[in-house]
């Protein structure tokens, strides 16, 4: 059975489950809320592929190996909200619809990565984990070590921060903000979990995954501090919100 590519499918339905659900009690489930969500999904299948495919740069792995770069899912499925608003002239900002039903979907689609995926770096920890040996891409699973379950923690991350988000939905007023934090709680987790990962490092011990991350930190970290000093997220912190 193609696990990989049914929990994928199943997170994709549990996110749009949750953003309907969010776009309705927000009022603002309409047409062009839809083409937005269009847009993402759109984008999100494009740019997994192409992020997969630029790391090979052979034409016929495109469609095989793509699918699997979530990070290149996310930055496709950015644009295609971005590129869909555009083309319809739609400016209201749609970040916090997203936001709970992308960490809830991220959720759901890890499960396929860790039944099929290397795990991650060899450990000592008692929680390691041991995959079969027919796992691709693998030294660890062939000579039976122990690994980091490094999706476990990813699935624990994204279930987190859902609870997060939905407790957070009514304090946070300004508009994009939840979208906002989310983003750069899980680019610095992403980056920082990349260190037990199995994916091959590239330069200076880091991952092209960290290397793609790094810049995005910066930008979102200049874009958190600047809510900061604004007072966006006083109510998160029960700090008494200015009038």
């Amino acid at each position: 059975m193609p696990l990989h590519e049914i929990f994928v499918g199943l997170g994709v339905f549990v996110a749009a489950v949750v953003f309907v659900r969010e776009a309705r009690r927000r009022g603002a489930l309409n047409e062009q809320s839809l083409v937005a969500v269009t847009g993402a999904l759109v984008g999100g299948a494009i740019g997994m592929r192409l992020a997969g495919w630029l790391e090979t740069l052979e034409l016929s792995e495109l469609w095989l190996y793509g699918s699997r770069s979530i990070l290149g899912g996310l930055t496709g499925a950015y644009v295609g909200v971005l590129a869909a608003k555009r083309i319809i002239g739609y400016r209201e900002r749609t970040g916090d619809l997203f936001a709970p039903a992308v960490a809830l979907g991220m959720a759901v689609g890890r499960i396929g990565c860790h039944l099929t995926e290397a795990p991650g770096r060899p450990t000592g920890l008692p929680w390691g984990v041991h995959a079969p040996a027919t796992t691709p891409e693998c030294p660890g699973c062939l000579a039976g070590q122990a690994m980091h379950p490094s999706f476990v923690y990813e699935i624990v991350f994204h279930l987190v921060a859902f609870g997060v988000l939905v407790w957070a939905r009514g304090r946070l007023t300004r508009p994009g903000e939840l979208f906002t934090l989310y983003l750069a709680g899980y680019a610095v987790f992403r980056f920082v979990v990349e260190f037990v990962r199995a994916n091959e490092t590239v330069w200076l011990d880091l991952t092209r995954p960290q290397w793609f991350l790094i810049p995005g930190m910066l930008l979102l970290g200049i874009r958190v501090a600047y809510g900061w000093r604004r007072g966006y997220y006083d109510a998160l912190l029960g700090r008494k919100v200015a009038v």
